[in-house]
């Protein structure tokens, strides 16, 4: 199957591309869109690979689903749209990184600025159903995921993976620790952010690793 996506991930992902299991989630997917209202808008499902191609992944944030509310979804996790209001778990990701690095808290949400300096900011499942949280589970999209994240494993070297939340980190649990940094604590989310993630510092430690391979820091 043909996919509209960033050449450098079509080489990666063409093998699933030709799977049934894909096939089987591109025919629910179209017809859920067809008849149900569903986030992110189509041409914003494969967003996140879009905006980061393969070779210019440095640091990998899994999300689970996209945002079910209208307005909200933009393909990319945790980032919402220019003037949408701020998300609750992306408020406790900016408060973290404004008392780890001094950064000051910014007005939007939108996160393509770090997209565009190699942060993977990847969904689990890439399209959901309004107002219905985890309406597409369990499609295939998890399938597709896991292999854009084993293939970043497999091929890559010195990446960042930042796991927060236990969904996140058992999405992760096969990554390669001598080849890459990786990042453990709970979901940002109001729920769970006082059980680790509040004062992790996982914004400088993902800097000074990238920083003792050769590599410019994020701007976060």
């Amino acid at each position: 199957m043909t996919v509209r996506i960033d050449p450098s991930w079509q080489r990666v992902l063409q093998p699933e591309f030709d799977k049934p299991y894909f096939e089987l989630l591109t025919q629910y997917v179209r017809q859920q869109y067809q008849t149900c209202t569903c986030f992110p808008p189509a041409g914003l499902i494969f967003n996140a690979f879009d905006s980061c191609p393969f070779d210019r992944v440095r640091v990998v944030i899994i999300g689970q689903d996209p945002y079910h509310e209208e307005g909200q979804a933009m393909g990319l996790s945790f980032s919402v749209p220019e003037g949408v209001q701020v998300p609750p778990s992306l408020v406790n990701i900016y408060k973290e990184i404004h008392r780890d690095l001094g950064k000051p808290i910014p007005q939007s949400g939108d996160l393509r600025r770090w997209a565009e300096q190699g942060v993977l900011l990847l969904n689990a499942t890439l399209t959901v159903e309004a107002h219905k949280a985890g309406s597409h589970q369990g499609k295939g999209w998890e399938e597709l995921t896991d292999a854009a994240i084993d293939a970043l494993n497999r091929e890559r070297e010195h990446l960042v993976f930042m796991l927060w939340g236990s969904y996140a980190q058992r999405k992760g649990q096969f990554i390669d620790r001598k080849k890459h940094l990786v990042l453990q604590t709970s979901h940002p989310s109001p729920l769970s952010v006082y059980r680790g993630f509040d004062g992790c510092g996982h914004f400088s430690a993902a800097n000074n690793y990238l920083t003792q391979h050769g590599q410019p820091p994020i701007d976060w």
